[in-house]
């Protein structure tokens, strides 16, 4: 059953009734549901379908393209196929031959077929441009995991494909409304707070969530899934960056860098651990994991941090790391671990990145979805000079804040992301700290809008004397809009 993706679905079907041939790029992360979405949409019907295999030669690649044009009814064709331009041109005559009517052409893992010097990417172009760009009857859809190469070589190709795509897809994970539809559609029985507490390991990737069977708790889903040997999502990590980069090492350890700043680091920063080099191949790396929706990159307001700052923001990597990556497990570890400092202390963090991923919601509870916004963190420094002379901003020793909504209605929202068992109770101390920072904020940047401070929690606010002091409060379940 396909949730959601009702944008995504009208593309790919609309294509059939258009009156010219269309190319159409699907792409996206590893799990997200690029080749499910396609399927559904054309319930299962292509005149030709093809993946491409990971980590063969090209020879073996020609083989088994040239297998799947005989399981499809192609006769007659060369005993071997011995370049791609071969290969399309008995994809041409396996076409021609078809009944009147629209042709779906569906190409998986489309990055896997590009070998070095296969000469692949150039006969795709070929095949477009110059003859089924020219027909009426195709629908030619390409699909991969590896967004970096799908953005580079298809999406922002400077050759032959440059503008030929008439629509591209970047397949988002779900929102938590989308979750709560998917296990629910599995029979699941859950609560907000479940999924959300589920949605802090796996993010929005559908199938992880499609991995979680009935009659059993999410921590114990979690041992299952994560911690067993046997488990699903064993050795997902290594499998993930795998898929997604034919070189996953220096991602890696960009990634692993980053893992361990919550706040993010700049492109400088990262050079200077002296792990990564300064060239462009770390331009590189850093577009590939924000396309890949791994990273997020953003600037500040003001001028106290030079260059971008880049923050790693997929729930499951960042779980890796606290949890995974060089842990002892033993039986029943996830159930063993609730409740701990070091869980209670990752809620707080886990929380704040579902709050990220979930802006359009928090701008919906604010009554400002059609409001121009810039979403951002922030975070002050005190120069080590001003600290020698006593001079810092109000006798501040530095501040983060996670997010930021900065509107076009001259006010800037401050908010705070709490993740708690109950409602949360704001003391004078936290109030106070909050006024500091809010100060800090003001004369660090020099703004002159409005700055109101919002809470962000999953049970609401205790209404004290403090609570009035904040503008406005979001709950878990606006998130679920």
């Amino acid at each position: 059953m396909l949730i959601g993706r009702e944008n995504e679905r009208r593309i790919l079907r609309d294509a059939l009734a258009d009156e010219y041939s269309q190319f159409i790029a699907v792409y996206g992360r590893r799990r997200v549901g690029k080749t499910f979405l396609i399927r559904e949409s054309y319930e299962y019907n292509f005149t030709f379908q093809y993946t491409g295999a990971a980590k063969i030669p090209t020879k073996k690649q020609l083989a088994r393209f040239r297998m799947a044009l005989k399981e499809h009814g192609l006769k007659d064709m060369p005993n071997v196929f011995t370049n791609w331009m071969t290969a399309f041109a008995e994809l041409k005559r396996f076409i021609i031959e078809q009944p009147e009517g629209k042709k779906v052409i569906f190409l998986d893992e489309l990055p896997w077929m590009d070998a070095p010097r296969s000469g692949f990417l150039s006969e795709l172009e070929s095949f477009w441009n110059g003859w089924a760009s020219a027909r009426k009857d195709i629908v030619f859809v390409v699909c991969g995991s590896a967004t970096s190469w799908m953005v580079k070589k298809i999406i922002k190709n400077k050759g032959g494909l440059h503008n030929r795509l008439t629509h591209r897809i970047a397949l988002k994970p779900f929102s938590l409304k989308l979750c709560e539809e998917l296990v629910k559609s599995r029979g699941i029985e859950m609560t907000r707070k479940q999924i959300l507490n589920g949605y802090m390991i796996f993010g929005g990737v559908p199938y992880y969530w499609s991995l979680l069977k009935k009659g059993a708790s999410l921590s114990q889903e979690i041992d299952r899934l994560i911690f067993s040997e046997d488990g699903d999502m064993y050795g997902e990590f290594e499998m993930l960056y795998a898929s997604l980069f034919k070189k996953p090492e220096p991602y890696i350890k960009v990634i692993s860098l980053l893992a361990g700043k919550k706040e993010g680091m700049t492109r400088l920063e990262l050079i200077g651990t002296g792990m990564v080099e300064d060239n462009g191949t770390l331009t590189d790396i850093l577009n590939d994991l924000e396309w890949c929706g791994f990273i997020r990159g953003y600037s500040m307001i003001g001028k106290q941090v030079k260059g971008e700052i880049f923050q790693l923001t997929d729930h499951y990597t960042l779980f890796y790391y606290e949890f995974i990556k060089g842990k002892h497990h033993g039986k029943n570890f996830w159930q063993l671990m609730e409740g701990k400092p070091q869980y209670n202390n990752w809620c707080g963090r886990a929380f704040e990145r579902v709050c990220l991923w979930h802006t359009d919601q928090i701008k919906q509870k604010l009554g400002i979805s059609g409001v121009l916004t810039n979403e951002y963190a922030w975070r002050y420094v005190v120069p080590k000079s001003k600290k020698s002379a006593g001079n810092a901003p109000v006798k501040d020793e530095g501040i983060q804040i996670d997010l930021l909504i900065d509107r076009n209605d001259d006010i800037i929202d401050l908010c705070e992301m709490k993740y708690s068992s109950g409602k949360y109770a704001i003391s004078e101390a936290y109030m106070e700290k909050l006024d500091r920072r809010k100060d800090v904020f003001r004369e660090v940047t020099k703004t002159r809008k409005a700055l109101h401070t919002v809470f962000v929690t999953t049970e609401g606010l205790v209404q004290n004397a403090f609570a009035g002091e904040v503008q406005n409060e979001v709950c878990l379940e606006d998130l679920f809009c």
